[in-house]
């Protein structure tokens, strides 16, 4: 039986509410529009990653508000259980709450390996791209140090793997 296409998004949340795009000249010397936090909805659920590991929210639904960008990613015709298979599976290796790094494994990790999953396409360079433009800077190997031990976990989510214990 055919599956029929659903459509995939990336949200995009700007974690700095435009401060990014105020002081990134002043501190790192070059220009950033954001610090982005980034989320796949796909079957009507947002689902991201933190440092509590995966957790999904109805679109919209964490603290962070409604997103500031939604990009379109096309569709996929995975099955939803096929889906919730393979995050639960993410959520047990790979996306634990403890492998959580701001720069080397985030969010947009996450969502850049759901959306190859889903659609065959990487998120935008944009986005991957940021923590090593931020880390290329004096400013950034400077604050490296602090910002490791950050740990981001979008609030109102629900913990993925508590809901589908494996």
């Amino acid at each position: 039986m055919d599956t029929p296409p659903h459509p995939v998004k990336l949200f995009v949340y700007d974690l700095s509410r435009g401060l990014a795009r105020q002081f990134s000249p002043l501190m790192l010397g070059k220009q950033l529009d954001g610090i982005w936090h980034t989320a796949i909805v796909v079957n009507g659920e947002e689902f991201f990653y933190g440092s509590g590991g995966i957790a999904n929210c109805q679109p919209g639904g964490t603290l962070l508000g409604p997103p500031d960008s939604v990009i379109d990613l096309g569709t996929t015709e995975v099955t939803e259980e096929l889906i919730m298979e393979y995050l639960s599976s993410l959520g047990e290796c790979a996306f634990r709450g403890e492998c959580y790094k701001l720069f080397e494994h985030n969010c947009n990790t996450f969502s850049n390996e759901v959306s190859q999953f889903l659609t065959g396409k990487k998120i935008p360079s944009y986005i991957t791209d940021l923590p090593s433009e931020v880390l290329s800077t004096p400013f950034g190997q400077l604050i490296k140090p602090i910002l490791d031990s950050v740990q981001i976990q979008p609030v109102a989510g629900n913990s993925f793997n508590e809901q589908n214990p494996s």
